[in-house]
């Protein structure tokens, strides 16, 4: 695992980023899911600064390929804390695959994918302004969406059907 530690520019925010070796996508997929519930919590030092990272971080995210399209994880990913986590899992239909498991983690998905996708940092970075400028659900995913469009080259309503939160339906 390589990790990364971003501070905004303008505002007291830190995003540590971890990437983990795709051979590890088990133990990745249960510590995110762990964190969700606030079972795997830590915190790391950084410039005179303790950062909580995993459920100790108020918005955690997963970006990259499906594991659960390649294995089954026994749902014990239940909330120990009755703490809500925000988070956004931008990986091929992770709606379906991840929804029940957040669900248990009492956790709150700003955005999750009802289809195969590419799953890249424009779509998270534009998420996250919006996080970080305290803007409703709607507006971030309309901030993935955007993204989404531009880079891909696809249209409006392909990415509005693919970025989904609990607020947000799919239109035919």
């Amino acid at each position: 695992m390589e990790r990364l530690i971003f501070r905004h520019r303008t505002k007291k925010v830190y995003l540590v980023a971890d990437a983990w070796d795709g051979q590890a996508i088990e133990k990745t997929t249960e510590d995110f899911l762990f964190s969700c519930a606030g079972q795997l919590k830590d915190t790391i030092h950084y410039n005179r600064r303790v950062i909580g990272i995993n459920g100790n971080a108020q918005l955690l995210a997963y970006i990259g390929h499906d594991g659960l399209m390649d294995f089954k994880l026994p749902n014990e990913f239940k909330n120990a804390d009755s703490k809500t986590r925000d988070c956004i899992i931008l990986a091929c239909i992770s709606k379906k695959y991840f929804g029940d498991f957040i669900s248990t983690a009492k956790a709150n998905p700003l955005l999750l994918t009802t289809g195969l996708m590419c799953p890249e940092a424009y779509t998270l970075h534009d998420a996250i302004t919006g996080y970080i400028n305290n803007e409703s659900q709607s507006s971030i995913r309309k901030r993935a969406v955007a993204a989404y469009v531009k880079y891909q080259k696809c249209s409006i309503r392909a990415a509005e059907n693919l970025l989904v939160n609990n607020q947000a339906s799919v239109t035919h």
